[in-house]
């Protein structure tokens, strides 16, 4: 339930996003005076602003909805379990060994050689005249 609450509160976001977005400001009235033609619209001069601001104020307040149901089912989730830490673990742990191996299956008592190769030196740098 939590999830698909989730689900549609974010779809109503971008929703409200969106319509935000593609409104025609206040502003943009005073370019359209002096002959930039920026009145023009899909949705008439005057009918799209009624129905944008409705459709916004309806999905802001879906939003705000989405968001109240949100807080209420957080705070009244199953009050035994409030953190990840606090679920008893599904893997039982087994007790610490006393052995004294090491990664990789080497043990302290065998002896091992490791050997470390030197690096090697730096080839000699050609001169610049034996080019031609």
């Amino acid at each position: 339930m939590q999830s698909l609450a989730l689900v549609v509160h974010v779809i109503l976001a971008a929703v409200v996003i969106g319509l935000v977005l593609i409104q025609h400001g206040k502003g943009a009235d005073a370019g359209a005076a002096f002959g930039s033609g920026a009145s023009a619209t899909v949705f008439g001069a005057r009918g799209a602003g009624s129905f944008l601001s409705r459709a916004t104020t309806v999905a802001a307040f879906l939003f705000f909805l989405t968001s109240l149901l949100l807080f209420w089912m957080a705070a009244h989730r199953d009050s035994s379990v409030r953190s990840v830490t606090d679920v008893p673990g599904l893997v039982e742990q087994s007790p610490a060994s006393v052995t004294d191996d090491l990664p990789g299956g080497l043990s302290d008592s065998e002896e091992t050689s490791i050997s470390v190769d030197a690096p090697a030196a730096p080839a000699a740098p050609e001169s610049a005249g034996d080019a031609n």
